[in-house]
C-alpha cells in the first residue's frame, strides 16, 4: 500500500490519500499527520527545539483519546461486568504489543520517518505503536472526537481486535505459569526494565526467564501488565494449555 513512501510523503495529494486509506477519513491538516509519523530520531540533531517537531506530544494525546474511546466501548458492551474485568480487557487491547501489531497491519511502519542512519531493524520495538497513537492524536486535533472515535472503533478495534477472544481468556497467566513451573520443577523469574514515555509515563518490558532461558517478552504501561502479557506468551511458547 505504501511501498513508494518517499514519493508519498513528498506529494501532498498522495499523502492525504494514504491517510484516508488508513483512517477512512479525509484529513484537512496534512502537516499534523506528517508530524504524527516523525520519530524523535529524525529531528534529534535539532536538540530540545526539535522535540516539538516529533510525534511525542501527539502520541501522548492519542494515548489518552484511545484509552477513553476503548473504555467507553467496553463500558457499554459489557454493562454487567466489574471494573477489574473492564480494566484488564482494555489493557489487552491498547497494550504496546497489540498496538505494534495493528500498526504493522495498517502499514504504518512504511510511513514512520526515522533518522536516515537508523535501519528499520534497529528501530525501537514501540516505534510503530507510538506512531499509531500519534495518528489517533492527529485525527482528534484535525477532525474532532467523533471522528477519532469512529477511526478507533471501526478501523482499529473492529478491524483488528477479537474482543470475544480477549474476554474469554482473561485468566491470571502469571499464576498459571507458576503452577506449571512447580509441576515441572522449573525456575521462573521476570526480568523487568522501564523506559520513559512522553507525559512522564513509564513503559515496562518484562522478559520471562525459565531456567536461565528467555522464552517470552511482554510490554505494558505497568509492571503487572507487562508481566501478564509476558506470562501469556510464555505459556503459548511452552505449549501449556
Amino acid at each position: 500500500m505504501f511501498g513508494l513512501f518517499r514519493r508519498i510523503v513528498g506529494g501532498d495529494k498522495e499523502f492525504r490519500q494514504a491517510i484516508t486509506t488508513v483512517t477512512g477519513l479525509s484529513p484537512t491538516n496534512a502537516q499534523l499527520y506528517r508530524l504524527a509519523f516523525t520519530h524523535s530520531s529524525a529531528v534529534r540533531q535539532q536538540g530540545e527545539a526539535g522535540r516539538s517537531q516529533s510525534n511525542e506530544r501527539l502520541e501522548f494525546l492519542g494515548d489518552a483519546v484511545l484509552g477513553t474511546v476503548v473504555a467507553e466501548y467496553l463500558f457499554k458492551k459489557f454493562p454487567y461486568e466489574q471494573e477489574g474485568f473492564l480494566t484488564e480487557v482494555r489493557s489487552r487491547i491498547v497494550n504496546r504489543e497489540s498496538l505494534n501489531a495493528i500498526a504493522l497491519k495498517l502499514g504504518l511502519d512504511k510511513l514512520v520517518m526515522l533518522d536516515a542512519g537508523q535501519g528499520r531493524a534497529a528501530r525501537s520495538r514501540s516505534v510503530n505503536g507510538n506512531a499509531l497513537e500519534a495518528l489517533v492524536g492527529a485525527v482528534y486535533l484535525d477532525l474532532g472526537y467523533k471522528s477519532a472515535r469512529k477511526f478507533i472503533l471501526n478501523r482499529l478495534v473492529k478491524g483488528f481486535v477479537d474482543v470475544k477472544s480477549l474476554t474469554t481468556t482473561t485468566a491470571n497467566f502469571k499464576s498459571k505459569l507458576v503452577e506449571w513451573a512447580q509441576r515441572e520443577g522449573k525456575n521462573v523469574r521476570y526480568d523487568i526494565h522501564g523506559e520513559a514515555r512522553p507525559g512522564g509515563v513509564m513503559e515496562f518490558t518484562a522478559h520471562v526467564v525459565v531456567d536461565n532461558e528467555n522464552v517470552a517478552t511482554g510490554m505494558g504501561l505497568s509492571k503487572k501488565q507487562a508481566e501478564q502479557l509476558a506470562a501469556e506468551r510464555a505459556l503459548a511458547a511452552l505449549g501449556v494449555n
